[in-house]
């Protein structure tokens, strides 16, 4: 049964800005970020079904993972829907046979990328496994990765693209826009982002055979920086032995996990 997953965020779309100071979700055209989510990842699962899949799931995960308009998505895909519980990615246990990654964004810190953030804007600094800074493109693409998944395409902005061959050299990706500032874009038209990221998927289902599942064996030391003192104190991160993290500094965690998942994130 070929089984694809399509995993949706609002940030990386066409056209998403936040207003200054928020997040997307403080956004002016919140509603129409939404609408072209749906559409954006309406235009994957179309390329699936058109490239062979024969089922495809639309993840919403963004915030609290309640995001898309659902009458709008092709009838024949399944939907996920809800917040992170004790596993980043649903349905693990199910095969997979590829991951495409919509309107992701990149990673805590990156420089001029539109609202780079890893998981939550507010609390973190930053995430870095075995010492090199992840975001939420690895972390997806790693979970499914340790099951034999490949990852297969990704769209975000130019710098969110960037990060992801640098994770992925052989992915395809899209830029729906080029990123000047936390809050300032150059966005491909809606239409546009739509007809690339369709013609993306299929040019990642014609090189399949080139796509890898991306696997970072443990044990793997996890950094967690947090943004305000007391979230690193009052944090409950346990290491692979079933100890607390240790403070390397003031704000940031550390400890050894199986995983680079393998940590509760309450706010992904």
């Amino acid at each position: 049964m070929k089984r694809f997953m399509v995993a949706v965020d609002l940030e990386g779309v066409a056209c998403a800005l936040p207003q200054p100071g928020g997040s997307v979700e403080d956004s002016f055209n919140i509603e129409f970020v939404r609408g072209q989510a749906t559409r954006e990842a309406n235009a994957a699962a179309r390329a699936l079904f058109a490239g062979g899949a024969e089922e495809v799931v639309v993840w919403d995960n963004h915030g609290r993972g309640c995001s898309l308009n659902y009458r709008e998505l092709d009838s024949r895909v399944e939907i996920a829907i809800g917040a992170t519980v004790e596993r980043r990615i649903p349905d693990e246990g199910r095969p997979l046979a590829g991951l495409v990654l919509i309107g992701y964004h990149a990673m805590e810190g990156t420089p001029q990328a539109v609202m780079a953030h890893t998981f939550s804007s507010v609390t973190y600094q930053g995430i870095a496994i075995n010492g090199e800074n992840w975001g939420e493109l690895a972390f997806d693409a790693c979970a499914v990765g340790d099951h034999g998944c490949p990852i297969l395409f990704v769209s975000s902005d130019d710098a969110g693209c960037r990060e992801a061959r640098h994770f992925f050299p052989w992915v395809e990706t899209v830029a729906t826009k080029r990123s000047l500032a936390f809050t300032r874009i150059v966005s491909l038209h809606p239409d546009a982002a739509v007809e690339r990221i369709y013609a993306g998927v299929r040019r990642a289902l014609e090189r399949y055979d080139e796509m890898e599942p991306f696997v970072v064996p443990g044990p793997v030391r996890c950094e967690i920086r947090y943004k305000r003192l007391d979230a690193a104190q009052h944090a409950h991160l346990v290491d692979r032995e079933g100890k607390a993290f240790a403070f390397l500094d003031p704000f940031t965690r550390f400890g050894m996990l199986d995983r680079p998942w393998g940590f509760m994130l309450p706010d992904a």
